[in-house]
């Protein structure tokens, strides 16, 4: 995965974003057996998401990479709304960030680095890939690997964060300059009897922006007061 000096772009990456999943008989010398040509994707953008989704976990368990989906399409495998939000993201341990790229290059994806330094991006499918290596302002370990749970995404079994985990990491993200209280409310309404809201609470401490998103959930009953029953 080191780049050779003359293959090196600006960034310092060696990698060069592209818009078009490249084929096997392209650069990578990937195998045809994992992809799916452009035109023969479902017009339905939810729908394409997930066989990006299917391609990229065949993948990786194929070549036995630990990993664990998240974002929107983790919550849709936990019986959430098929509404995804733009791509598919898969968290994956920080020392095996350039193992997992170079097996996704291998079968035909393109795989680059964001400026972003907490994870790498790829194209499966016209699809946007993120391969995620630190959630909630955390490198991701084996231990939040260990808690995902197997579950079928639109028939392809794969390890998915389990609920508690995926919202820590939503209520983390929440900022002075985001926090987009209408996107994570319906996906707290679907997964509210799965999480540990006592556990998310604890993780997010006095953090102002999660905390006012817990006391809506309070008042909206959605869950209940720290300490009380719903």
């Amino acid at each position: 995965m080191t780049p050779n000096a003359e293959e090196t772009t600006p960034d310092g990456y060696g990698r060069k974003p592209v818009t078009e999943l490249r084929t096997a008989a392209g650069p990578t010398g990937g195998s045809p057996q994992h992809e799916l040509c452009a035109e023969e994707l479902p017009p339905d953008l939810n729908q394409a998401i997930l066989e990006a989704t299917k391609q990229v976990a065949a993948i990786l368990k194929r070549h036995e990479h630990d990993f664990a989906l998240a974002g929107s399409v983790a919550v849709y495998a936990h019986g959430g709304t098929g509404n995804l939000q733009h791509d598919a993201d898969f968290c994956i341990r920080p020392e095996d960030a350039e193992a997992v790229a170079a097996t996704l290059e291998q079968a035909g994806l393109t795989v680059y680095a964001p400026p972003e330094d907490w994870l790498l991006k790829a194209k499966c499918l016209g699809q946007d890939i993120d391969l995620i290596f630190e959630l909630a302002h955390q490198p991701v370990t084996p231990e939040l690997l260990g808690r995902a749970v197997d579950l079928p995404v639109d028939s392809v079994r794969m390890p998915v964060l389990a609920p508690t985990d995926l919202m820590r990491a939503l209520l983390a993200a929440f900022s002075e300059h985001h926090c987009d209280f209408g996107a994570v409310l319906p996906i707290a309404r679907q997964l509210r009897e799965m999480v540990d809201w006592e556990a998310v609470r604890a993780e997010c401490g006095d953090a102002p922006m999660p905390a006012a998103f817990l006391y809506l959930l309070e008042r909206l009953e959605v869950i209940a007061p720290r300490g009380g029953d719903r």
